[in-house]
């Protein structure tokens, strides 16, 4: 008997303490960081390789995808090796613009994010994400920009 009365007592236990569990709200935050590294100094020309490397690596990919095409109507062995040439550069030259871009944003990125992490930290946000890769991503469906958004706070803050 005394069992049955533990087993009736035991999940209104858990449901009394599972709101307090979720009393603490975590907010999420928006940052477009383009708009941000463009505005610290140096940000301009990491953007502008960025763009660069960006758009080498896109012709890669379509030239990759045409000798694809191509090898798979003809078959022929040429064109397999014209495959695998152009996907052995795609992914050296990958490397190489991976190493540039990090070396470029090697004196921005400090800037860049401790002014977010200030800002977020500040106003009470847990987490902050790239604008730009969330909605890339369709990683969120809604979010209330006039809320969520620290750009204008990130940029406010750099200025000082």
């Amino acid at each position: 008997m005394k069992l049955n009365r533990i087993l009736l007592i035991a999940p209104l236990f858990l449901l009394a303490t599972t709101p307090h569990a979720q009393q603490k709200r975590t907010r999420l935050g928006f940052v477009n960081v383009q708009k941000v590294v463009a505005a610290v100094p140096g940000g301009a020309g990491y953007l502008d390789l960025r763009k660069r490397v960006d758009t080498d690596l896109t012709k890669r990919q379509q030239n990759i995808q045409q000798l694809v095409a191509k090898a798979n109507r003809t078959r022929a062995r040429a064109d397999v090796d014209a495959v695998n040439k152009a996907q052995q550069s795609f992914v050296s030259a990958q490397k190489s613009h991976q190493a540039r871009l990090a070396q470029a944003f090697k004196p921005v990125g400090p800037k860049v994010n401790g002014a977010i992490a200030a800002v977020a930290k500040s106003s009470g946000f847990s987490v902050v994400l790239d604008q730009e890769v969330a909605a890339r991503s369709k990683l969120v469906v809604y979010a209330n920009a006039a809320t969520t958004d620290l750009t204008p706070a990130i940029l406010k803050a750099l200025k000082k």
